[in-house]
């Protein structure tokens, strides 16, 4: 999905649901195989980089990148403790 649609997605899940930050989504990058279900492709962050882009992490190489909003990208909600 989009990053809008991803920040809608988030939202639908419940109270506390939302995408992750660029920081949060680096730290599950990192813990992705004691976490688990992650596929080797990018995932959006709510980190925004201007007004038309945002912070995506690749969950295969590691890398943050940053993308236009439109391009569609997997997504993985988090939600405050």
């Amino acid at each position: 999905m989009n990053w809008d649609e991803a920040i809608v997605a988030c939202k639908k899940l419940g109270t506390g649901w939302r995408l992750p930050t660029k920081d949060e989504l680096n730290m599950l990058y990192k813990n992705k195989e004691e976490i688990g279900g992650f596929a080797d492709a990018n995932y959006w962050s709510s980190s925004e980089v201007v007004s038309y882009s945002a912070w995506v992490q690749n969950f295969y190489l590691g890398d943050q990148l940053n993308f236009i909003k439109n391009y569609t990208f997997y997504v993985r909600a988090v939600r405050a403790s």
